[in-house]
């Protein structure tokens, strides 16, 4: 998982663990992104499988479990 914080205060924030890397964003935004990562991996653990081994359905569950939401892009 990549996640990219978009919105800055001035410091450069990178965070790495099993599953992801993490950059940018103000403190409260690299927080969040940490949060979230950190609970998709809990509940790949909990149901005994590895990130490569969900499928897109699967893993789009996990992430609204988290509160993660997709967004469809706009038709114009």
């Amino acid at each position: 998982m990549l996640g990219v914080g978009l919105d800055s205060d001035g410091h450069k924030r990178v965070t790495t663990g099993p599953n992801f890397a993490l950059v940018g964003g103000t403190e409260e935004t690299h927080e969040l992104m940490t949060e979230k990562a950190v609970k998709i991996n809990e509940k790949l653990a909990a149901r005994g499988k590895q990130l490569e081994e969900v499928s897109r359905q699967e893993f789009d569950d996990i992430a609204h479990s988290v509160g993660l939401r997709k967004l469809e892009p706009d038709r114009n």
